[in-house]
């Protein structure tokens, strides 16, 4: 049941008073922390198919060039489920409509991200938060992530997010994810974090032309002196900024959030049009996104992308998650 609908049923239950507005908003957070049945997920697969078939009918009459110009499409499903956690421990998961964009900067802003269309046919749910040292540290008490409890740099614990983490480390806490709940937990394609970033915009970042020291966690400085307000030089607590227009916090800065692919110097005509990661065979090079506290505004950019070796690790590096539907 979605927020609006719970809230609407529950005014009528308790009538329009004071009592009534706490006891609503706490339904409303519990549908929001329950798992969504199988019938919910049908549904919404079932109504985004439709949508995105009208879509894509008109996309595919385009030439390449007029679909590669032509606005973001989302094919966001009205009432459908939008938020849950599929267990107590497990991260809080925003539904992220299906939608068609182009990926990529233009040349005048980045020359290592040619612009390519992406259709990504199916909904999907990415992680509401970077993971935090809490969900890690869940992770490793049921047994899973290798039993590793990195260090937080005398940072804080708890809801900051957790660092020092390799590809190898993310992909160990999806694989104890997937396993505890019987859903595929994964990490997010390249294509899916970029999709999710923008939120439906082209412009540098999912704010605008440029971004602001109280919009995100980066070096917002001039000479990276600090640490002050425009160059923490730390992690903040996740959810510390506004989130995006998909509901999603801290797509730009605070942590690097490692992505499934392997590292490609450019985007050429073999990457992905349907969202899925781009793999080769036994590669060691992958990916990071959204850039970090230490990072300057070129790195947090909805596009921008760096390259690093999958067992490397550092205090800048973390991880968001997805899962399937």
């Amino acid at each position: 049941m979605q927020k609006s609908i719970a809230m609407a049923i529950c005014a009528v239950m308790f009538g329009v008073t004071i009592g009534a507005v706490s006891s609503c908003a706490a339904l409303a957070q519990t549908q929001n922390s329950q798992a969504p049945s199988e019938a919910a997920i049908a549904d919404l697969k079932a109504r985004t198919e439709v949508l995105a078939r009208a879509a894509l009918a008109r996309l595919n009459a385009l030439t390449p060039e007029q679909r590669l110009a032509a606005p973001p499409e989302i094919w966001k499903v009205s009432g459908a489920i939008s938020e849950f956690k599929d267990c107590s421990e497990c991260p809080q998961m925003v539904v992220i409509p299906a939608g068609d964009f182009t990926m990529g900067s233009p040349p005048e802003e980045q020359n290592a991200e040619n612009q390519h269309r992406v259709t990504l046919a199916s909904p999907f749910a990415v992680s509401k938060f970077e993971i935090t040292f809490d969900d890690w540290e869940a992770c490793v008490s049921g047994g899973g992530c290798g039993g590793y409890l990195s260090s937080d740099n005398g940072w804080g614990r708890g809801k900051r997010p957790v660092i020092h983490m390799s590809w190898v480390n993310a992909t160990d806490y999806v694989k104890w994810l997937s396993a505890k709940t019987g859903k595929t937990y994964s990490l997010l394609s390249e294509a899916e974090w970029e999709y999710a970033a923008r939120a439906g915009t082209t412009t540098r970042y999912s704010f605008g032309a440029e971004i602001k020291p109280d919009q995100a966690n980066f070096d917002g400085s001039n000479d990276g002196s600090g640490p002050s307000d425009v160059n923490r030089q730390k992690t903040l607590p996740v959810g510390s900024f506004s989130p995006n227009a998909f509901g999603l916090y801290d797509m730009h800065g605070n942590v690097a959030e490692w992505v499934d692919d392997c590292w490609h110097d450019q985007y050429t005509a073999a990457a992905p049009t349907d969202g899925s990661a781009w793999l080769t065979d036994n590669c060691t090079g992958r990916i990071l996104r959204g850039g970090s506290f230490e990072d300057s505004p070129e790195e947090l950019r909805s596009a921008g992308r760096v390259g690093e070796y999958k067992d490397n690790s550092s205090f800048v590096d973390g991880l968001r998650i997805a899962r399937r539907l």
